[in-house]
Formats: C-alpha cells, sequence, structure tokens
C-alpha cells in the first residue's frame, strides 16, 4: 500500500504535490482557451465589422449565437452521459480540434448568412466538450474537501481567457482585419490539446469499489426534486441577463460614447473581476452555506448590470463591468458545487448537462431579445439593459428558496482512500 493511501483526503488535497492540483492546473489551461471565453467574449467585437462587410442586422448576427446557445442546450446532457461512462479526453479532445477548426473556418465567410449559421451550429455541438462542463466531472472526482476551491481554479481559466482574448483579438481587427482575427482564435483554441492529453484523467477507481463510492441520486430522482429546478431556474435566468449583456456590450458602450478600446477593456475587466471573484468564491464556499453566497453574487450582478445601463464614460463602464464580472462569473462556481453536494456524483454530469440546457435557453433568447429591441429601437435604450437586471434580481429572489444548511439533500461526499488502480487510457 503507498503511503498517501492511508492518508486523509483533506491531507492529501492540502499538499501541492497532490495530483490533483496538477490535473486542476492542466484544465485551467483547457478552459482558458475554450468556448467559453472565446465565443461569448469576442463575438460583439464582430458585430460591427460583420455589419459593415456583409449589411447584415443586429438581431441576425445575434441569432447565429442563439443557435449556438440553442445546440448547447440539446446536446449538453448527451456529453454529460459520455462523461459518466468515459474518460474525459476520449470527449475533450476531439472537440478541441473541431472547435479549433470551425473558429478557423469563419476567416473564410462570404455573404451568404447561413454559412456563418452553421458554422455557429458546429461550435454549440462541441462547446461543452471543450469548456469547464468536460473537465468539471474530472475535478470532482479529484477533490472533496477543497472542492469550493478547486472548482474555482478551474473556472478562473474563463475568466484569465476573457482577460487576455478580447483586446488581443480588437487589436488583430484593427490591424489586420476581422478574417485574420477569427484565424488568430483557431490557433489560440488549439493551446489547451497539450496538456489535456497528458494531465486531464479522472482519479483511478479503488480496487474494492464500495456503494458509498458511487453514491448518488438517479436522474429520475433528482429530477423530482424542487432543489434541482431552483437551480436550472436560477441558471436560466442569469445566463439570459449576462448573455444577453456581454453579446452586446462592446457595441453598447461604443453607442454610448465609449472609445473601442475602453469596451474592449471593460470585457477583460470583467473577466479579471470574474478570477477575483471566483477565487474568493471558492475560498468562502468551503467554509459558508453557498446558497447565501449565490443570492449574493447575483445581487452583486444585478448592480453591474444597472451601471452599465446608464453608463457613457469609460470609468463607469469599467466598474460596471468589474461588478458584473464579480458576481456572473463567480455564480457559476455554486451550482456545480450544489449539485454535487445535493446529488452526488454518480450521475453528475448528466444533471450538470440538464443544467447546462438551462443555461443555454437563457444565453440564447438574451442576446436575440436585446437585439430584436436594438432593431426596433435603432438603439441600446437604457430600459432593456435594466430589464436585464431585473431578472437578476429575480434568480437572486428564487435563490433563497433553497436551504441554508450546509447538509445536502442527498448524501454525496465520497472519501476515496483505498488502494487503486487505473481505469484510464
Amino acid at each position: 500500500m503507498s503511503s498517501s493511501a492511508i492518508l486523509s483526503p483533506e491531507e492529501q488535497e492540502s499538499s501541492i504535490r497532490y495530483t490533483g492540483w496538477h490535473v486542476a492546473a492542466a484544465a485551467f489551461v483547457g478552459v482558458m482557451v475554450s468556448f467559453a471565453p472565446i465565443v461569448p467574449y469576442t463575438f460583439s467585437l464582430f458585430l460591427n465589422p460583420l455589419h459593415a462587410a456583409f449589411g447584415w442586422k443586429r438581431e441576425a448576427i445575434s441569432g447565429t449565437f442563439a443557435l449556438a446557445a440553442i445546440t448547447v442546450a440539446v446536446v449538453s446532457p448527451g456529453i454529460g452521459v459520455l462523461l459518466d461512462r468515459f474518460p474525459p479526453r476520449r470527449i475533450i479532445l476531439p472537440s478541441i480540434v473541431v472547435f479549433a477548426l470551425a473558429l478557423a473556418s469563419l476567416s473564410r465567410l462570404g455573404p451568404s448568412i447561413q454559412r456563418f449559421y452553421l458554422t455557429y451550429f458546429v461550435l454549440g455541438l462541441v462547446a461543452n466538450g471543450t469548456a469547464q462542463f468536460a473537465y468539471t466531472r474530472t475535478i470532482l472526482t479529484w477533490f472533496n474537501r477543497r472542492r469550493g476551491i478547486a472548482l474555482a481554479l478551474l473556472l478562473t481559466g474563463s475568466g484569465v481567457g476573457s482577460i487576455l482574448i478580447p483586446p488581443l483579438t480588437q487589436w488583430v481587427i484593427d490591424h489586420h482585419g476581422w478574417r485574420d482575427a477569427y484565424l488568430t482564435l483557431g490557433g489560440i483554441a488549439l493551446l489547451g490539446l497539450p496538456l489535456t492529453a497528458l494531465l486531464v484523467h479522472n482519479r483511478p477507481v479503488p480496487q474494492r469499489i464500495d456503494e458509498s463510492l458511487l453514491s448518488g441520486s438517479t436522474v429520475a430522482s433528482a429530477l423530482r426534486t424542487a432543489p434541482f429546478w431552483i437551480l436550472a431556474f436560477i441558471i436560466m435566468l442569469s445566463a439570459f441577463g449576462e448573455n444577453g449583456l456581454v453579446t452586446n456590450l462592446a457595441a453598447m458602450l461604443t453607442e454610448h460614447g465609449v472609445s473601442i478600446q475602453a469596451a474592449a477593456l471593460a470585457l477583460s475587466v470583467r473577466g479579471g473581476a470574474g478570477i477575483l471573484g471566483r477565487l474568493f468564491t471558492g475560498f468562502l464556499i468551503d467554509r459558508l452555506p453557498a446558497q447565501r453566497i449565490q443570492t449574493g453574487i447575483l445581487l452583486i450582478s444585478s448592480a453591474g448590470t444597472l451601471i452599465l445601463a446608464f453608463s457613457g464614460t469609460s470609468a463607469m463602464a469599467l466598474v460596471g463591468a468589474a461588478l458584473l464580472g464579480i458576481g456572473l462569473g463567480s455564480e457559476a462556481d455554486v451550482a456545480p458545487y450544489l449539485l454535487a453536494r445535493y446529488f452526488g456524483r454518480k450521475h453528475f454530469s448528466v444533471l450538470y448537462g440538464l443544467t447546462w440546457t438551462a443555461y443555454a435557453i437563457g444565453g440564447a433568447t438574451g442576446p436575440m431579445v436585446v437585439g430584436h429591441f436594438y432593431d426596433r429601437a435603432g438603439a441600446y435604450q437604457p430600459r432593456c439593459i435594466v430589464g436585464l437586471a431585473c431578472t437578476t434580481l429575480l434568480a437572486a429572489a428564487i435563490s433563497l428558496f433553497l436551504r441554508s444548511d450546509r447538509n445536502p439533500y442527498h448524501a454525496s461526499d465520497d472519501n476515496l482512500t483505498a488502494p487503486t488502480i487505473s481505469l484510464e487510457e
């Protein structure tokens, strides 16, 4: 028996040499260049160039993002089934390759918007095979006592990507054109491939599998509980507000008198604030009731949205973007943590996939609604953005119905301390 086998999970997870932290670091890089930071945070940077190049309307362009989100909604539960049954690399690696090639192919766009829609459909098919969704279950297999901070580290990858990628994309657009910008994004998407191939794998399975190690609700029983539907509704509302705003943020701010450079910086500030918010939230989740943390961060994101609705200066735009990042960036930490506590790990990816369906429904309708009101009014009216803030406020109110104690509705903690053998490739 190895020395690590006699250590408690807390002792193992507290060591920097623990293999789980190496897996988390590789997953961080993968998420940093995944669908999550690339597509939502650069989408608005292409609105004006594509309109100038082909004359496409904002609502029509936003419809491609909606199509990708709807596709994510449909396929996420199926990806979850695959992640529960197969080693993660079998799903993640081919998804990264397809994602990168699809992004690069946008550099060859012509005046037919159908090609644009088809490419975003493909991006939606593989989106969650590249993003935190695909890596989360692997992280859960490695962590128990430090689960909150490990999930936070994973999700900060998206924040780091959203800091670095938008200004780089804007620079390429300014100096080389939007076609080269799409080609650059395709190259960036491939950067997560090597570390994922080398390091990302589930924790080895114990030789003697105890039923407690496979604990967790069935999908059917989870769907009969109020907490699952409350979480799903919260996720849908927050996605409606977040994607509706972020996919139009750069164009909205420039219309309000903010320079395009400051607008791109606001997108990066939103990502940077999300990093700090997620790390702090991960620290708090391991110590305080996650349900009440969720309520607080939703209120913060609503405040940021309200500021952005009336931002006419760079300073106001940066403050609003920072609050938005702290709030909605951190909210993504809480949902998988609560799912694992309430329903266990046995069918976690399927249940997480179903909540991503809720996320995608909200994420698809938000940009379309904002684009529709823009085309009708010919401008981004503050009352439309205030409406987005109200949806996040509603999500905060609904979160109060989640129990605030530290105990799960269903047993979910499982300590993997037995001798192990690897079932990985």
